[in-house]
């Protein structure tokens, strides 16, 4: 089950992570969280949907066909967080896996600011205490925390925060080992930390993140446990940046059905 909204370029979002599913083995549901006017360049507006429309989507979906795995991308209100909080609520047998940081239209005035802080805030506290897995990129992390968007209490860092509020597992994309050395770090119960090789991404490269967690979902869904669900995400993932091509004036557009 995915919670996302339409990209109409294809390079995220519901038509993306269906593909991805798809290339994975599995069907992939669906609540529109939003529709975009965008391309491959950059976002230009979100109509989000209403919190109701987006209850009734999913609930209607979740009552007729049996899921294995949610993955929660792209929200836009906080009232839309809520939504989808209640929803995992009362699923909370299904794996959760909720990617952060997703691209939105940079907020240009202080009522758009306060909006988004608003929804950060409300996703932070309503849905991820739910999630089994966080994808999220260290450079959001190092953000929300130097912005104070983000309160990490006495943790060591956000992603150790995101445990300590609830999460099983936090994925951080691209974090700094030492200077010039970077690595993709799976945190997890009882100090648990694994370390994945990370690609340098290729020039004009788009968000990756939506489409790994994607995947992670698929993995669960197919009843692997979390570090190997996300060991074969990052494969295919890595699989598919290398496949990437440029079909606009914009990023790049990962290929979510490489050869193997």
């Amino acid at each position: 089950m995915i919670f996302g909204p339409f990209d109409p370029t294809g390079s995220d979002g519901l038509p993306a992570d269906a593909v991805t599913c798809a290339s994975l083995g599995c069907h992939a549901l669906s609540a529109l969280t939003a529709l975009t006017v965008q391309d491959t360049a950059a976002v230009e507006d979100v109509q989000a949907v209403s919190p109701e429309m987006l209850d009734d989507q999913a609930r209607c979906v979740l009552e007729d066909m049996p899921v294995q795995a949610i993955k929660v991308g792209g929200l836009y209100s906080a009232e839309g967080a809520s939504a989808v909080a209640q929803v995992a609520a009362d699923y909370s047998d299904v794996p959760l896996v909720l990617h952060l940081g997703q691209r939105a239209p940079t907020p240009q005035d202080v009522a758009e600011q306060e909006e988004a802080d608003d929804l950060l805030a409300a996703t932070l506290e309503l849905v991820l205490p739910q999630a089994d897995v966080v994808v999220v990129e260290h450079g959001r992390l190092a953000q929300w925390h130097a912005e104070g968007a983000m309160d990490i209490g006495e943790a060591t860092s956000p992603a150790h925060a995101m445990l300590s509020a609830g999460a099983k597992w936090v994925l951080v994309l691209g974090s700094p080992l030492r200077p010039g050395h970077f690595a993709n770090v799976l945190l997890g119960p009882n100090g648990t930390t694994s370390n994945f090789p990370w690609q340098t991404p290729p020039e004009r490269s788009g968000d990756t993140a939506g489409m790994l967690a994607a995947a992670v979902a698929a993995f669960l869904a197919h009843g692997l446990g979390v570090p190997q669900a996300v060991e074969k995400a990052l494969a295919h993932a890595d699989a598919a940046v290398a496949a990437s091509f440029l079909p606009g004036m914009g990023r790049r557009v990962v290929n979510r059905m490489p050869r193997r």
